[in-house]
């Protein structure tokens, strides 16, 4: 299996794509320890500061030499500069808020999973053209669930993703999937801003932990 295959694969089997941005490396390297302790395979770091491009360098050295099943992920990608200088530090995968063809290319020649946002069934329909299966649906607040249901019959080959309005409560979560996606994306609702404060890792990974169950037995019971 390919390493796009396999990352794919993971996100379908997890159904959690965390992401988060931190200047302090230390507190990276924190939530990053701690979402792995939970059972995370995949993290999304968000290019959102001055430091994300050297913290997420460091963060890689230390995800292949003690977390090495775990696939790191770069969000935010707007350009193919940005697509290029973060394959070069080791990004698993990239991720976008929406379509940029030359970030496609960069992905491509790279052999490395670039995942686009979308809002509309245009922009979805081009990113099925252009031959990728995995859309991240952004917003997803604006977007909602009944988006959803209505796309997926024109799109039953298109894996969606929404990131934005989605929270660690099950009933949340029961309403997403059950729309028809394969994972969803969550950010200060998993990794609040108080448990950064507080350095509360452990209520991060008892956090995690819940969800990573819940969305496990929704899939189960494919509600």
């Amino acid at each position: 299996m390919h390493k796009k295959e396999q990352i794919l694969s993971k996100i379908n089997e997890q159904g959690l794509m965390p992401l988060f941005y931190n200047t302090d490396l230390q507190v990276c390297i924190s939530v990053i320890m701690s979402l792995y302790a939970a059972g995370v395979r995949l993290i999304e770091f968000t290019n959102r500061g001055e430091a994300a491009l050297k913290n997420f360098s460091q963060l890689k050295l230390i995800v292949m030499k003690d977390m090495p099943d775990l696939f790191l992920g770069i969000g935010t990608i707007k350009n193919e500069k940005q697509a290029s200088e973060f394959i070069n530090a080791g990004a698993d995968y990239l991720i976008s808020p929406g379509i940029v063809e030359g970030i496609c290319e960069t992905a491509n020649t790279a052999k490395v999973l670039w995942i686009p946002g979308c809002m509309t069934v245009t922009e979805i329909l081009k990113a099925e053209n252009m031959g990728l299966n995995f859309v991240k649906l952004f917003p997803g607040n604006m977007l909602g669930t009944e988006f959803v249901k209505a796309v997926k019959p024109v799109f039953p080959s298109i894996h969606f993703m929404p990131t934005g309005g989605v929270d660690t409560s099950s009933e949340n979560l029961k309403s997403w999937f059950s729309s028809g996606v394969t994972a969803v994306g969550m950010g200060s609702n998993l990794i609040s801003a108080n448990i950064i404060k507080e350095k509360n890792y452990n209520e991060l990974t008892k956090t995690a932990k819940n969800v990573l169950k819940t969305i496990s037995i929704i899939k189960a019971n494919k509600v």
